[in-house]
């Protein structure tokens, strides 16, 4: 029998390992397979573009069964349900139809090693009414979602406005989260909203459109220095963003948020992007060892605690370095690093070699505001410290992560023929996607 390594998850780190292990391995005596219940992929920190509708996902996405073949792995769509850790087999949920019908039951893969990248979703606290009435931005389905609505709105908004041009009709966004994802979305949006008027919503423009941010800490940005998130914060209110820092959310409703200080938040759309926490599907899985929120913990080098053949990395693993403050942050940045510490101690494993320890490099963090300006701080603990960027230098440094992403999942050869092919989409492809 081929020796199998199953990798359950195909996000930022998880595709990047599958890749590597294929090229390197082959399929005369390994078998690579991964299980997603995505049909393609797309970079994660793209999604709040592709939800404003400035990103044609259909362009940047990656189909699982095309790369799989040249990249000589095998491909199951499917979720993950549990794992047998004595027969050493995952247990694959069935699979429906839209009519709720079964496409392909509940089934078992064998595994020799097991690696999860099942990355992580949005952590809604308890708030009642998150899950009822809020739009969440953690795959291309639900941006989807949302930028059909905030289309939707805007149509009625402009037809208000050709109606009856002294109407007092806006479209209210609220986002409560004042991380990357929520600031980086409410840019993006007054971007979308101030092209609007070139496709065929004559009438409407970005003072039409109402967002509120709202973040319960102090400030918003904590990962970034507090100068450079103060530049994000006057740069916000510039555009017309409304920012609430110290404002927790204590219930939604249908027509907006309530507050703990008693005020009511009106909105049409509402996003939570508050913070994040593994699925649920890990809670406890398998006797292995998980926290509150659900991540696996591992060991230096990555093996889960109670299980030397399983790893997890990226966003659904818990691992704090020795002398650390803090876990290793659920960034794409950690999740490629730990993709290539996971591919070396897989095959250490399968040649009986000793395994590395995975040792976190933080190269800092970028946040963009879209065509308006980039923020963020470069190198972290490589030099010891931090260096603060914004503008175009931020900006330019920010377009090479994705370009990075870009080579890391299709290698250099093909990488570089797509980030050229986006060169050239950015000329003759729309600036906004409608359809």
């Amino acid at each position: 029998m081929k020796t199998q390594i199953v990798v359950v998850g195909g996000g930022a780190g998880g595709l990047e390992l599958v890749r590597r292990l294929g090229a390197k391995l082959g399929r005369d005596a390994y078998d690579v397979i991964l299980i997603e219940r995505n049909q393609t992929h797309i970079w994660k920190p793209l999604l709040h573009e592709v939800a404003a509708g400035s990103l044609d996902a259909n362009l940047d996405e990656v189909g699982y069964r095309s790369h799989g073949h040249r990249w000589r792995y095998r491909f199951f769509l499917g979720s993950l349900e549990t794992i047998d850790r004595e027969a050493r087999q995952v247990v694959v949920a069935p699979i429906l139809d839209e009519d709720g019908s079964e496409i392909i039951g509940r089934h078992r893969i064998r595994y020799d090693y097991l690696i999860l990248c099942l990355g992580a979703v949005s952590n809604d606290f308890g708030t009642p009414g998150v899950r009822e009435h809020c739009l969440f931005l953690e795959d291309r389905e639900q941006a989807d979602r949302f930028r059909q609505k905030l289309l939707n709105h805007c149509l009625r908004v402009s037809r208000t406005m050709s109606l009856d041009p002294s109407a007092n009709a806006y479209v209210n966004v609220t986002i409560v989260g004042g991380g990357a994802t929520g600031v980086e979305l409410a840019a993006e949006l007054f971007n979308a909203a101030s092209a609007l008027k070139h496709y065929g919503l004559e009438v409407f423009d970005e003072s039409r459109l109402r967002v509120t941010l709202v973040e319960a800490g102090p400030r918003i940005l904590p990962a970034l220095p507090v100068d450079l998130a103060e530049a994000a914060h006057k740069e916000l209110e510039g555009l017309g963003v409304r920012v609430l820092v110290n404002t927790a959310i204590t219930e939604v409703t249908s027509t907006g948020m309530g507050t703990r200080t008693g005020e009511v938040i009106g909105a049409d759309l509402k996003v939570w992007a508050a913070g994040v926490r593994a699925p649920d599907v890990l809670k406890d899985i398998a006797g292995l060892e998980t926290i509150r929120s659900n991540q696996l913990v591992v060991r230096t080098t990555l093996q889960t605690t109670r299980d030397d053949r399983i790893f997890a990395i990226g966003d659904c693993c818990y691992f704090k370095p020795e002398g650390a403050d803090r876990p290793v942050p659920p960034r794409a940045q950690a999740a490629h690093q730990m993709a290539r510490t996971a591919y070396r101690n897989v095959l250490s494993l399968i040649a009986e070699k000793p395994l590395r320890a995975f040792v976190y490099r933080d190269h800092g963090s970028l946040v963009s505001l879209s065509r308006y300006t980039t923020v963020g701080s470069l190198m972290g603990n490589l030099v010891g410290g931090r260096m603060a960027v914004e503008g175009r230098i931020a900006r330019m440094v920010y377009l090479s992560l994705y370009r990075m992403h870009l080579i890391g999942v299709h290698g250099w050869l093909k990488g570089l023929a797509l980030i050229l092919v986006g060169h050239v989409n950015r000329v003759v492809r729309p600036k906004l996607k409608f359809h």
